[in-house]
């Protein structure tokens, strides 16, 4: 049994059941036993491989759609091109790489930011980054960015952030809360928390008793703080996680050990712990702004920024096994049955803005 798992009993025991938004930010956070603080998550040999780590496709495409970005807003300078939630380094190095062969004033023109919380990942980045031409400045969060026009990427942020669960039962609903059982062990409960139900919708408010709606303030939060700085200073962003285009209801919450679903409180601190996003709900915070959307699969934007057409290209001088290796890289980002329908893209930006691949935004 892990320590952390021993401190959430005696605090759940001493203070009374905590919401399944504080579970989860000490699993992930702890600074002395939490997820991100002390495991190496990434890659083959961690808990999950994120698209840049499937191949270098997946960034250079990201960094084509930068460059565009970046002419489209008019070539800023200054500006920057920054990543939140860089993870170990691989799609911010990917993109450089691209960049520099692509167009290298964008590169050398541009701040390039790297918005990272942990100093472990941090440091990791560095270590990745730092013998490359570009010299990335390091910031805790977006609010520490200079105020000039930014390119912001961010791939698989989102569901890392902590989110709430509300419960319908006979009296409305209430929250959902993570307690003791009669054992001491831990297990799900409803508070007597309710919910604002203007936010439900139409398909949550015809929901049967049990039913699981889920809100992600902090997932608003962070959208708001980007679509700030956008509308304000220009730019746009591009996000690409896992999750639905439209709110409903539904529970999503999921913990990933070792490539494989993990019961949600066995191993407090040595999962990685998330949920889905909710498109809709952080396209309406972007809109209120004054920004336009555009959403996506993850298939549909690969596709339409040239993924066959690279593959081909890369494939062209390999034998056979090396072309069948792309194929199934391909396969793995845009597959309907793999990460491409299940995975959406988010695009951010300023009326009339012209983005690839799909053009003006609405």
């Amino acid at each position: 049994m892990s320590d952390l798992k021993e401190r959430l009993k005696r605090l759940i025991a001493s203070d009374g059941a905590i919401s399944v938004a504080d579970y989860m930010a000490i699993c992930l956070f702890d600074p002395e036993s939490g997820y991100y603080t002390t495991s190496e998550p990434f890659g083959v040999s961690g808990d999950f491989v994120t698209a840049p780590e499937i191949s270098q496709m997946f960034g250079e495409l990201i960094a084509v759609w930068a460059l565009s970005a970046w002419h489209q807003s008019g070539k800023p300078v200054p500006s920057m091109l920054a990543e939140i939630g860089p993870g170990n380094g691989t799609l911010m190095a990917d993109i450089l790489r691209t960049l520099n062969q692509l167009d290298p004033t964008f590169v050398i023109l541009s701040r390039i930011g790297m918005i990272e919380a942990s100093p472990r990942l941090a440091e990791k980045q560095r270590q990745k980054l730092g013998t490359g031409k570009a010299k990335p400045t390091w910031f805790p969060d977006v609010s520490k960015l200079p105020k000039v026009p930014l390119i912001l990427i961010g791939n698989e942020i989102f569901d890392a952030l902590p989110f709430r669960q509300f419960v319908k039962t006979d009296s409305g609903w209430r929250e959902r809360m993570v307690s003791l059982d009669d054992k001491g062990e831990l297990c799900f409960s409803v508070g007597l928390g309710g919910l604002d139900e203007n936010i439900l919708p139409a398909s949550a408010k015809t929901a049967e008793e049990s039913a699981i709606f889920e809100v992600a303030p902090s997932r608003e939060a962070l959208m708001d703080l980007v679509a700030a700085h956008i509308a304000k200073h220009g730019g746009a962003a591009l996000f690409a996680d896992y999750g639905h285009l439209q709110s409903g209801v539904g529970d999503t919450f999921q913990a990933m050990r070792a490539h494989a679903y993990d019961d949600l409180f066995a191993n407090p601190g040595m999962a990685d712990l998330t949920s889905h996003v909710d498109f809709e709900a952080l396209a309406g915070v972007a809109r209120r702004h004054g920004l336009d959307v555009t959403l996506s699969t993850q298939a549909e934007f690969l596709v339409g920024m040239g993924l066959l057409e690279r593959a081909g290209a890369m494939g062209a001088p390999l034998d056979q096994q090396g072309r069948q290796a792309i194929q199934r890289d391909v396969d793995r980002l845009a597959g309907a049955d793999q990460m491409g329908n299940l995975f959406k893209v988010m695009m951010i930006a300023p009326k009339g803005v012209s983005l690839p691949p799909f053009g003006t935004m609405d």
